[in-house]
């Protein structure tokens, strides 16, 4: 069977389960308004299944993989909760100083796939460092719906201040050449581009289809940033003019990409809203970019 794609969706029915995860209308009203749209023997739950996240299928490096050495390590927050935990990913038998980079989840916390990104960066020569911002909360629960459900219990001043620790855990690792990059995807870009303004040490950013900061903090950012969009993601979008504008009076280093015809969360590939050839030449300029400024 061929994997689906957003061109299997009718375009409401995309902009409805975007509302959905992000948490704009309940599952209930997702499943009223794509009824609509659900033909022949498809029903609403079936339309949702068929968005939802198959994370074994996606997978592209396992967590024995003997390339990579994996584990969960739990740092200190103090402004923060206190105690946080993340997915620290090395690669095996690496020699001399590496470059680290944090890697920020979705808002559903570290769920499979974000820890795959994780040792994926491990396999490109990066020491990746992947928090669960839900840990105080019990930690990724296993199941998307519930991560969903979790998420907005969080208090954000606390779990920005989580990012922080973790950017600051990674800056003094040992085995880490003390340069920090940060790459996040909608919420975790948002996050990217918040510790771009918090932190003037950030050594590179790259945020994917994330929020705006406040055009009147852009001027604080010092690290250069590579931003990356969807062409079809009204909702995010919509800050971006502001957003350009501020970075170039600012005078900061950014270069920025849309994407034609994708949609929100073209990267992530457990989902049909994945696009091969636009998460393929994304990925690239992430990992060209993380190595011109993290290497030198």
């Amino acid at each position: 069977m061929s994997r689906l794609t957003a061109k299997d969706f009718h375009p409401e029915v995309l902009k409805l389960f975007d509302k959905y995860v992000h948490g704009l209308i309940p599952r209930r009203d997702f499943l009223k308004s794509a009824g609509k749209f659900a033909l022949g023997a498809a029903t609403a739950e079936g339309l949702l299944q068929a968005l939802s996240p198959r994370f074994a299928e996606a997978q592209q490096v396992r967590d024995n993989d003997p390339r990579i050495t994996a584990r969960f390590v739990e740092f200190a927050s103090p402004q923060g909760y206190g105690t946080a935990r993340g997915y620290l990913v090395k690669p095996a038998n690496a020699k001399g100083k590496l470059p680290t980079v944090l890697v920020i989840h979705e808002n559903r916390g570290l769920n499979p796939h974000i820890e795959d990104i994780a040792r994926r960066l491990a396999l490109d020569g990066f020491i990746a460092f992947a928090p669960d911002a839900l840990f105080p909360l019990g930690g990724y629960p296993g199941d998307e719906d519930k991560a969903r459900e979790l998420f907005p219990k969080l208090d954000q001043s606390k779990t920005r201040e989580d990012f922080v620790a973790a950017a600051g855990l990674l800056k003094q690792l040992p085995e880490g050449n003390g340069k920090v990059g940060a790459v996040g995807f909608c919420y975790g870009g948002g996050i990217v581009n918040y510790l771009a303004i918090r932190l003037p040490d950030l050594a590179a950013g790259v945020p994917f289809y994330g929020s705006q900061p406040p055009a009147e903090d852009v001027a604080k950012i010092k690290a250069p940033l590579l931003i990356q969009y969807a062409e079809n993601d009204e909702r995010i979008n919509a800050g971006w003019p502001k957003f350009e504008a501020a970075l170039k009076a600012a005078g900061t280093r950014y270069e920025a990409h849309i994407y034609p015809g994708v949609q929100h969360g073209f990267n992530n590939d457990t989902t049909p809203r994945f696009d091969q050839s636009a998460a393929k030449l994304a990925w690239q300029r992430t990992v060209a970019f993380f190595n011109q400024h993290l290497r030198t």
